[in-house]
């Protein structure tokens, strides 16, 4: 797996057409107590940061998109569904973040599992997010810490190849990527030291 390429222009366009079809849909959530989510509270506290930002340090081009990104977010959550569900259309395998069984002994907030292409989580499992190796350095470029893209719940995240790059691609932004240290979850340096930790095929849905 090739470490993607974050296309600041390509992610604000996916989330405009995202949102207008958010916009024609039902909300799923109606009635329900989404504002005790941990990650509704989360991404409203940084809205509000983000946007008092806005007002100290004027319009530039990151605040808005990061304005715009997390008001994406905010809206999934009302209006999503109460999980998250990673599908894999990138023609190679992917480590993805889903909740960890009730009998698990680990530590970690959830945990890493195959995702084979073509396949798609189980709602019950509730996808967190995919795991990106790392990339040694070369003459031209440093090396990558390994990281995880993070989705919040109510996310459908679909992860691509791109033909010409070779790189995966997301359909839409990440709500946080993380270092090993920066949370509570498994990230290590490489696929193999994934695999070495003994890690299993996700419940996919048919």
């Amino acid at each position: 797996m090739k470490i993607f390429k974050i296309n600041l222009l390509k992610i604000t366009i996916v989330c405009v057409i995202l949102l207008v079809n958010l916009m024609i849909t039902q909300p799923s959530w109606a009635g329900k107590k989404y504002t005790s989510n941990p990650d509704y509270i989360e991404v409203t506290e940084a809205l509000d940061a983000a946007l008092q930002e806005k007002q100290t340090q004027g319009s530039t081009p990151e605040i808005l998109e990061n304005i715009s990104n997390l008001k994406f977010q905010k809206y999934i959550l009302e209006t999503g569904e109460s999980c998250g569900v990673c599908r894999n259309e990138t023609g190679k395998t992917l480590l993805v973040y889903a909740q960890k069984p009730k009998k698990s002994s680990s530590t970690y907030d959830n945990q890493l599992y195959l995702l084979p292409s073509g396949a798609e989580t189980d709602e019950d499992l509730d996808c967190d997010g995919v795991y990106i190796p790392g990339t040694p350095a070369t003459e031209n470029q440093a090396a990558k810490p390994a990281t995880a893209f993070k989705i919040v719940d109510g996310t459908r995240l679909v992860a691509t190849n791109n033909p010409k790059t070779g790189e995966i691609e997301f359909n839409v932004p990440p709500a946080k990527v993380f270092q090993a240290g920066e949370a509570n979850w498994f990230i290590p340096d490489t696929v193999k030291a994934a695999l070495d930790a003994g890690i299993t095929t996700v419940e996919i849905n048919d």
